[in-house]
């Protein structure tokens, strides 16, 4: 699962694959279709697909000569299920700091 997670973080940290996968989120696109938005080429734009093929965040057919991708979002919950464990963390971490300030005299001075 580590390596599975790795690589949905490495396909989310390009803003032109984030925007590629909400544009996937309403339909399936041709790579023509995804590339159009940012102005590249196809081969640009095929290559951010591969990478987010290989973290299994889309699929890729072909029907005729289009290449049609759809979104598989197994992945970005499993991405969704690791940052939650930390949501405790952090709501703990911030409840001690409101606590902190509350008991803070006004003013700030002692």
């Amino acid at each position: 699962m580590v390596e599975r997670l790795d690589m949905t973080f490495h396909a989310l940290a390009d803003p032109t694959r984030r925007g590629m996968l909400a544009s996937l989120a309403l339909g399936e696109k041709s790579i023509g279709e995804l590339a159009q938005p940012y102005a590249m080429s196809f081969a640009g734009a095929s290559k951010h697909v591969q990478v987010l093929e290989r973290a299994g965040l889309v699929t890729r057919r072909k029907a005729g000569r289009a290449q049609i991708c759809a979104l598989r979002p197994e992945p970005l919950a499993e991405a969704n299920r690791w940052l939650e464990q930390w949501s405790g963390f952090w709501n703990t971490r911030l409840d001690n700091l409101e606590a902190l300030l509350r008991s803070e005299p006004k003013g700030g001075s002692r």
